[in-house]
């Protein structure tokens, strides 16, 4: 296998998939919007998706792309146009591009970009995979932290989470380097499907916290698209890191 090019590779996904693949000795180029140092068996790229700065040199000689950046704003959009472009300028073989689960079923504004970013790689004319994941433990784990820094914890009603050890999500990513595209590759999801209540309360246990919680009803289509479990997959529920064994993790 020639050179991959992981984008994103200093964030949460990004950097645990370059762990893995290093230590699977393939050569591997991470993208980072900063210069940084080596030591790691990392070769590193500095470049932009938004603005484009330093993405052709970044994709010299590369077989494979893995796309883990993102913003979380509109502005992935335009990352990921900028990144076919290139790489279709190099000869890219394959880009497994990583998305979310139920992007095409709860209309969240992020989602909808996503859904936008994965019509641009389906309409790239590269050979491509995308595939999609249900939250990680990190994003509850913030979204948690967060809350119980307020006087009352809020808790949406109705909706339910399937989180996911990021590092089974790398692990599936970097099996699907050293495959052939493969359109929508299966979906990877938590575990366990589990109330945000739930959750919020074993989060609290956890950092030995008290809070009152306050209920919440999230309106329209996107409360609805929730509550319908949209953001879930519960058959494809392959992974098997807990969300207790994040927070062990975290607090001890």
């Amino acid at each position: 296998m020639g050179t991959v090019l992981v984008t994103g590779a200093t964030g949460t996904l990004g950097r645990e998939v370059v762990r893995l693949l290093v230590a699977r000795g393939v050569a591997v180029r991470g993208l980072s919007r900063r210069a940084r140092g080596g030591g790691d068996g990392v070769e590193w790229a500095v470049g932009d998706l938004v603005t484009g700065a330093g993405i052709a040199e970044a994709m010299a000689g590369v077989e494979v792309v893995v796309d883990c950046a993102t913003t979380q704003k509109k502005e992935d959009l335009a990352g990921v146009r900028t990144l076919v472009t290139r790489a279709r300028e190099a000869g890219v073989r394959h880009l497994v591009y990583v998305s979310i689960v139920g992007i095409d079923r709860v209309p969240i504004a992020y989602y909808n970009t996503k859904l936008a970013c994965e019509q641009v790689v389906r309409e790239s004319g590269l050979g491509w995979t995308v595939l999609r994941a249900t939250q990680f433990h990190d994003l509850l784990l913030r979204v948690f932290g967060a809350s119980a820094k307020l006087p009352v914890f809020p808790v949406v009603g109705g909706v339910r989470f399937q989180p996911v050890d990021v590092r089974e999500v790398a692990a599936a990513v970097a099996d699907l380097v050293g495959e052939e595209p493969a359109g929508f590759a299966p979906e990877v999801g938590g575990p366990q499907v589990r109330s945000y209540r739930e959750l919020a309360g074993a989060y609290l246990r956890a950092a030995g916290k008290r809070r009152l919680l306050l209920p919440l009803r999230l309106p329209g289509a996107v409360g609805r698209g929730l509550r319908e479990g949209g953001n879930l997959t519960p058959d494809r529920a392959v992974g098997r890191g807990t969300f207790e064994e994040a927070l062990e993790r975290r607090f001890g």
